[in-house]
């Protein structure tokens, strides 16, 4: 019983210290990846002007 209790807290440790070390980089990933799409400002909004207009003809 004791085994299994000694193994039950050691996953836990593990589980945490996992959590602590992957969560900054995950809150970072989601941070930086706030822009979906394609941004539409200089070379990104010529092609998106001239997608558009081709579409339309």
């Amino acid at each position: 019983m004791t085994f299994f209790l000694a193994a039950a807290a050691t996953g836990l440790r593990v589980l945490a210290l996992t959590a602590m070390m992957i969560a900054p980089v995950g809150a970072l990933a989601w941070h930086n990846a706030g822009g979906l799409g394609i941004e539409k400002k200089g070379a990104g909004l010529v092609l998106f002007v001239a997608l558009q207009r081709q579409s339309m003809s």
